[in-house]
């Protein structure tokens, strides 16, 4: 699979980027020139003091989930459902309309878990051997966690934790599924609420704090499939001082500019070879 490899010069135009492309019908020569670029990429991961990881939904999409507002999904969930998943997957819809609130959740959400692909096993090996520092994850699914990471920090909270409004109890996410409709607490009986972010509400503070703290020690940033444009993304890199951001993707989105180093190509492809 062709995969591309972006530059921007910080020595003598900033404004230049330097575009290198492989593909299978261009020279040995080129070719080699460019994984010698990502040969640099490479070197640099490994020779950093702390490397912190962000990535996003584009890691998920690779492992055969899609998100609730992509186009497709989120027609079939109004038409199975009735709500659009911005209705359904909201704190208001939990509150008033409880039993079709989890049968939503546990079926486009809770039986939708996907994989670890190769991506995820990639850092997860750059963690154990010490040079990943922290990871930042977009994801509710433990995807890092299930990969063998240990120091990951989840904004939009995690489909693992669970936990009773009133006395605190904390449930599994066995519980939650097996469930015969809504999950009541054993101890007080009410609805058991799931630790992650619904649509309208906001991120944890104090997970960001940490976050902003991991990032602001950063000597390289390697972001993964996410979008540099979205404000808690914008917000989160305000903290990095450095001057080796690398982005890895699938394709090209609006401001990937403001990293130093971006590679274009299938995520499951590109970081294990990066982590080699």
């Amino acid at each position: 699979m062709p995969y591309r490899l972006f530059r921007a010069s910080h020595f003598h135009n900033p404004g230049i980027i330097i575009k290198y492309e492989i593909t299978k019908k261009i020279y040995v020569g080129v070719m080699s020139m460019v994984e010698a670029t990502v040969d640099m990429v490479r070197k640099m991961i490994r020779e950093s003091k702390y490397l912190v990881v962000i990535c996003g939904g584009d890691m998920l999409r690779e492992c055969g989930h899609y998100r609730l507002r992509d186009q497709e999904r989120a027609y079939d969930i109004e038409a199975e459902y009735g709500y659009s998943p911005e209705e359904m997957y909201s704190s208001a819809f939990y509150n008033t309309r409880t039993e079709s609130f989890f049968r939503f959740y546990k079926n486009e959400i809770l039986a939708q878990e996907p994989q670890p692909g190769p991506a995820y096993r990639a850092i997860a090996s750059l963690e154990q051997e010490g040079i990943v520092k922290a990871i930042v994850a977009r994801s509710v699914y433990g995807m890092f966690q299930r990969a063998g990471c240990k120091n990951v920090y989840e904004p939009h909270g995690s489909i693992y934790k669970n936990k009773c409004p009133r006395c605190q109890k904390e449930y599994s996410k066995e519980f939650m599924m097996n469930a015969r409709k809504v999950p009541l607490c054993e101890k007080c009986m009410a609805p058991v609420r799931p630790a992650v972010r619904l649509f309208g509400e906001m991120v944890d503070n104090a997970v960001m704090t940490k976050v902003a703290n991991e990032i602001s020690k950063a000597d390289v940033l390697l972001i993964v499939g996410a979008q540099l444009a979205p404000e808690i993304c914008e917000n989160n890199l305000r903290y990095y001082k450095g001057d080796k951001m690398i982005l890895v993707g699938n394709r090209r989105k609006y401001q990937d500019e403001k990293a130093d180093y971006t590679i274009y190509g299938k995520l499951n492809e590109v970081l294990p070879k990066l982590a080699e």
